[in-house]
């Protein structure tokens, strides 16, 4: 059985449509309210109609991944490399913020799906084909980690308490005990909303993040870095 569509044809289920409907039902209801038989009703077949689809509920899972991935804008073949990768992870950055409960997925799959390789791929090719050496981009890969996704765990880490949140006698503890603390807290306005504590402003921080490391592998580049150079670095010192 499929659900009727406004005309009253049935709609055929499909593989995407089974996907779609989960990312629709954990968007509005949260990532708990997906469940085999809630997403059944959803979609108003049976259960094991599903099962043609998608075989478990980890499978699910990862397809409803492939969705968001698969939101985040292509590669466009800039001859800017710095720029094109800042714009495909803000573009990502803007995906996840769509589907707050997709990252919590991402960090637990056991291994990634051939969408989420395919991704990952592409921007290391830009990288590549912006003239960064395979060294370099191995490297610079660890360093973004799942900033390249559009997310990192620095924004979901409770921060410092800014002394603007404190009453007088907290705050005037926290200058005194600690100043560099209360001095970069108090350095500029923050946002009640955010998700950094203290109120910071998210989005600034996650891009001076982003741009803070493509100018540092930038500067590499230009300089030819190279990991021997460590490696010769440290067999000197020995």
């Amino acid at each position: 059985m499929a659900k009727a569509d406004d005309g009253g044809q049935r709609q055929p289920l499909s593989r995407d449509r089974v996907l779609r409907a989960a990312v629709a039902l954990a968007d509005e209801a949260g990532l708990e309210a997906i469940s085999m038989r809630k997403l059944s009703q959803t979609l108003g077949v049976v259960p094991m109609a599903l099962y043609k689809h998608v075989a478990n509920k980890e499978e699910l899972l990862d397809g409803m991944i492939d969705v968001v991935v698969g939101e985040i804008e292509p590669a466009m073949g800039d001859s800017d490399w710095k720029a094109a990768v800042r714009r495909r992870i803000l573009s990502a950055r803007t995906v996840m913020l769509r589907h707050p409960w997709a990252r919590r997925v991402m960090e637990a799959q056991a291994a990634p799906t051939p969408v989420i390789l395919a991704y990952t791929d592409s921007v290391i090719r830009t990288f590549l084909a912006g003239g960064l050496s395979a060294d370099l981009v191995h490297h610079v890969m660890h360093a973004l980690g799942s900033r390249i996704f559009g997310f990192t765990q620095e924004l979901h880490e409770t921060a410092p308490t800014a002394p603007a949140d404190l009453t007088p006698e907290q705050a005037a503890y926290m200058m005194a005990a600690f100043p560099g603390i209360a001095a970069v807290a108090m350095s500029r306005p923050h946002d009640p909303n955010s998700v950094v504590g203290s109120g910071c402003d998210d989005e600034f921080e996650f891009e001076f993040g982003i741009d803070l490391m493509l100018d540092g592998v930038e500067r590499l580049q230009r300089k030819g870095w190279d990991s021997s150079d460590h490696d010769r670095e440290d067999a000197s010192v020995l």
